[in-house]
């Protein structure tokens, strides 16, 4: 694999087929399993569209992953790059803290080429759950510090269950820049436009009952997809396919000559050439 780390761009020359999957949660054994063993997939690049499950744990935790699954994935020559969702820490992002040979999570804007493609990777989403997550993780808080004056740790990379840098940004300078050096003909993101499926809200007001600026937020998260989609679409026809993940459901439209997938948690969609 080839990087230049300045402008984010992350190239795999040895790649012969790319597949997205959708939320992982944490399983990244199995994810392995199902890439390497289930199907058999050899030189491949599997990114995952956000919710990884990057940051519930310790940092040596995910490390001993990596160490655990290495021999198999060498082995069958495949990479996995994860992307950020709203069930991860957005420290781990950043293209250095969690980076191995073989598993490497990547920032917001960056552009990954690999087996004929250029794929343009935003992370990012709301949240419907997370005032219960802040709850829990006070009340577990408050349960390991009752007995102990140790002040809670405010590491960065120190376990949590919710993290409020989780949206995503609409950042005009970096989108510019990799549009224009780069032909993208593929977006994976962890959420998805507004006029894309999920737009049934009915699970979603039972969460706002409990949090009062949930559907503004939300709103708010969808709009900024939006806005990605329009500056994308005004550097001409050049994007093809859109996947995502986030809604744990399984869908598919083609849109304005672009083809939008949804995929559900540990669903596997490979990139047509």
């Amino acid at each position: 694999m080839r990087t230049d780390t300045h402008h984010n761009v992350y190239d795999f020359p040895d790649s012969r087929s790319v597949v997205i999957c959708g939320d992982i949660h944490g399983d990244f054994n199995l994810l392995v399993n199902k890439v390497c063993v289930q199907y058999q997939m050899k030189d491949t690049l599997v990114i995952v569209a956000g919710d990884c499950g990057l940051g519930f744990e310790r940092k040596g935790y995910y490390e001993n992953i990596v160490r655990r699954n290495a021999k198999r994935v060498n082995d069958c020559n495949n990479w996995f790059l994860f992307i950020r969702g709203n069930h991860d820490n957005p420290a781990y992002f950043d293209g250095k803290t969690f980076w191995h040979k073989r598993f490497m999570a990547i920032p917001d804007y960056s552009v990954v080429k690999a087996n004929g493609h250029t794929i343009l990777c935003i992370g990012g989403a709301i949240s419907v759950d997370r005032q219960s997550r802040k709850d829990a993780w006070e009340y577990s808080q408050r349960k390991v510090h009752r007995d102990s004056h140790t002040p809670m740790s405010n590491e960065l990379l120190s376990p949590n269950y919710y993290w409020p840098d989780e949206a995503p940004f609409f950042n005009k300078e970096m989108l510019s820049e990799g549009i224009s050096m780069h032909k993208v003909d593929t977006v994976v993101t962890h959420t998805a436009p507004s006029f894309c499926e999920l737009q049934n809200k009915n699970g979603l007001l039972q969460w706002a009952i409990n949090d009062d600026t949930l559907l503004y937020d939300v709103h708010r998260e969808r709009e900024t997809m939006d806005a990605i989609y329009q500056a994308l679409k005004s550097n001409g026809d050049t994007v093809k396919h859109w996947y995502y993940g986030h809604f744990h459901q399984s869908w598919h439209s083609s849109i304005d000559g672009v083809l939008f997938r949804m995929l559900d948690i540990m669903e596997l969609a490979e990139l047509t050439p």
